[in-house]
């Protein structure tokens, strides 16, 4: 009986304890209480899915060894659900497992749920099969939209509902929508639907809130009763002006900085960006000075693997690192600014003590043999396995539901063009870039915003092809529902083309099942036309502490793609930079047999004229010139 009561007690305890666990805000004190006691975080952003799940534990251990009390995660619903109604949670997309390994480490974390996230990622996040209905309204109250968020949230929130601090997990407060103020709609009855969605599945005690700029116009749009408005600035800004703005939404509760610029983004052909430590160091201490709470963005970047970079407007993609001049670097390497960012922490609290993980070791395994194996024509059975759609005019790459990477589309010359002649795109029509040829012969190139026509030449008949790449859809702004493909007619020598066939083109499930090892038979003459190479990296299973993280360069080499061992890298485009080489982390690659390297290069190779070599080396080049780029902010995503 005694034994009884004992173990009655000790799980009412436990249940108490359990019970206790509070993440509140006190308008009176203005301040955050936890566990009934006054708290301000100190935050850094983190996104799982651009870093991969081998090296969660690693980078989240040193953001706690900086000193950081809670990491800030998006969740990019395209992601999840690349087709309706179909989830992956697995493998690097397994945000459960981690959320659980920040709170094993002692990191709390604030959930950027979305649906919406921009992040400079695809879409902002946002599925690109939302487009297929052309009429949908985004980020608005349209029933369409609406229906496609309820479904996709019932999934995914009471997958979070477990992990909310008040039910033990790391979460203490949950981000509805994000910088909604910076979007057109301005639609109050879209964030009160928001509202309620979140709170029929997380329930009441979780704080949910909101993000904005710094600005009134932007606060006024993004914020409404019942969701915490919080703002973002980076270095350099007026932080009681900021502030200020924020108490116009929220006259009392904590002062947040939800995304305080450590860095800034690259776009394709500009200077990678560098922002000065010291001018961080000196905003962050101010922000600090106020007694708020801040999240720096970001603490590690990540890389940009595959085709989820996204884009702002007027048409500018992101590269494939994501690397954002941050304290802890794309490949996770602690940087000068990790150190200062952390000596500024401790002046405002203790740190843990012990010593920090320290940065990967990097490999240099040389330079690669690269062999042509097929262009993109002569793979076109391998690559398009379900067949091609024929239409009288063009389709997007939505309504032939390829909704990344390439479309081929094919049709013929209706008579001879036997000198240049132009071939143009209406109202802008080529969403990104376009690879012509004419019989498979190269013509040029189609690029959004930039190359609206060129001059070919051919006889009746010929063989017309146009391989669209998608680069990236707008994450930003007004226009976010961003098409693919060719959105408008093409007309040559001012006539409208007819008659065509789109190929849609899976790639990665061909180099995933090695269907693009084996050279073809045919001898292609042109260079200039897409086509995949193969090379092979062998590893000696001999040497200790290999395999390790690597850094892969093309030398000669213009535009493409690259996957390792199946693993798409992401793009490389050294021709316009700023980015050289590309971030390939060791967990892709093996000791035990040939790692395989696929390469789909888009324009100009140098295996015809010179050496024809990838190199993998042991540090990054990130600028293409030795002039480094200072940005100066608009500090508005």
């Amino acid at each position: 009986m005694w034994l009884h009561s004992a173990v009655l007690l000790l799980l009412l305890g436990q249940c108490i304890e359990i019970s206790a666990r509070t993440f509140e805000i006190d308008n009176n004190k203005n301040c955050f209480r936890k566990d009934g006691k006054p708290f301000r975080y100190i935050s850094g952003s983190i996104h799982y899915s651009r870093v991969p799940r081998f090296y969660w534990r690693d980078r989240l251990l040193k953001m706690k060894m900086a000193g950081l009390d809670a990491v800030y995660t998006y969740v990019p619903w395209n992601f999840h659900e690349q087709k309706p109604g179909v989830y992956n949670f697995s493998g690097d997309h397994d945000i459960e497992t981690f959320l659980k390994m920040a709170n094993e480490i002692g990191l709390l974390v604030i959930l950027r749920a979305g649906p919406y996230i921009c992040a400079e990622w695809d879409m902002g996040g946002l599925p690109p099969w939302l487009l297929t209905k052309k009429s949908i309204v985004l980020r608005s109250s349209d029933p369409d939209y609406l229906q496609a968020v309820d479904n996709w949230m019932s999934v995914f929130l009471p997958k979070i509902k477990p992990l909310l601090y008040q039910n033990g997990g790391p979460i203490i407060t949950v981000q509805v929508e994000n910088e909604y103020g910076s979007y057109f709609t301005c639609d109050y009855n879209y964030l009160r639907h928001l509202m309620k969605l979140f709170r029929q599945h997380l329930g009441d005690e979780v704080i949910l809130f909101t993000t904005d700029g710094s600005g009134l116009p932007y606060v006024r749009c993004g914020s409404i009763e019942g969701l915490y408005t919080t703002v973002d600035f980076g270095p350099g800004t007026n932080v009681t002006a900021a502030f200020e703005v924020q108490r116009f939404s929220q006259p009392r509760g904590p002062l947040i900085n939800s995304e305080f610029y450590t860095g800034w983004l690259d776009h394709w052909g500009e200077p990678h960006s560098v922002v000065a430590t010291e001018r961080i160091v000196k905003t962050l201490t101010e922000i600090l000075d106020h007694g708020a709470s801040v999240n720096m963005y970001m603490f590690i970047g990540g890389t940009n693997f595959g085709y989820w970079n996204g884009a702002n407007t007027p048409y500018e993609p992101q590269p494939t690192s994501y690397d954002y001049d941050a304290p802890l670097s794309e490949a996770g390497d602690l940087t000068d600014k990790y150190f200062a960012i952390r000596e500024v922490i401790k002046k405002y609290k203790k740190i843990p003590e012990g010593p920090i993980p320290p940065t990967t070791p990097k490999f240099a395994y040389g330079e690669i043999n690269m062999e042509k194996v097929k262009t993109v024509l002569e793979a076109l059975d391998i690559l398009s396995s379900y067949g091609p759609i024929k239409s009288t005019y063009p389709l997007t790459f939505e309504e032939i539901k390829q909704f990344t990477g390439f479309v081929l589309y094919r049709t013929t010359l209706p008579r001879n063009y036997n000198d240049p002649t132009t071939l143009a795109t209406l109202f802008n029509g080529v969403r990104d870039r376009a690879y012509v040829t004419v019989n498979g012969i190269f013509q040029g190139i189609l690029e959004r915003d930039k190359e609206m026509s060129i001059n070919i030449s051919g006889t009746q008949g010929a063989q017309l092809d146009l391989l669209v790449e998608s680069m990236g859809r707008v994450n930003f702004g007004r226009y976010n529902n961003d098409f693919k493909g060719l959105l408008t007619n093409l007309t040559l020598d001012g006539e409208i083309l007819a008659n065509w066939t789109q190929y849609p083109l899976d790639i990665d499930t061909a180099v995933i099942n090695g269907l693009l090892l084996e050279t073809s038979s045919m001898k292609t003459s042109n260079s200039t036309s897409p086509t995949f190479y193969k090379g092979s990296l062998f590893i000696p299973s001999g040497i200790p502490d290999l395999p390790q993280d690597t850094f892969i360069k093309f030398p000669g080499w213009t535009k493409g793609q690259i996957w390792i061992n199946g693993f798409n890298l992401g793009r490389y485009w050294p021709a316009r930079g700023p980015q050289v080489t590309l971030y390939v982390p060791m967990h892709i690659l093996t000791t035990s047999s040939l790692n395989n390297i696929t390469v789909l290069e888009l324009e100009h190779s140098p295996c015809d004229t010179g050496k024809c070599t990838v190199e993998f080396v042991d540090k990054p080049i990130l600028s293409k010139s030795k002039t480094h780029f200072k940005q100066e902010y608009l500090f508005t995503k």
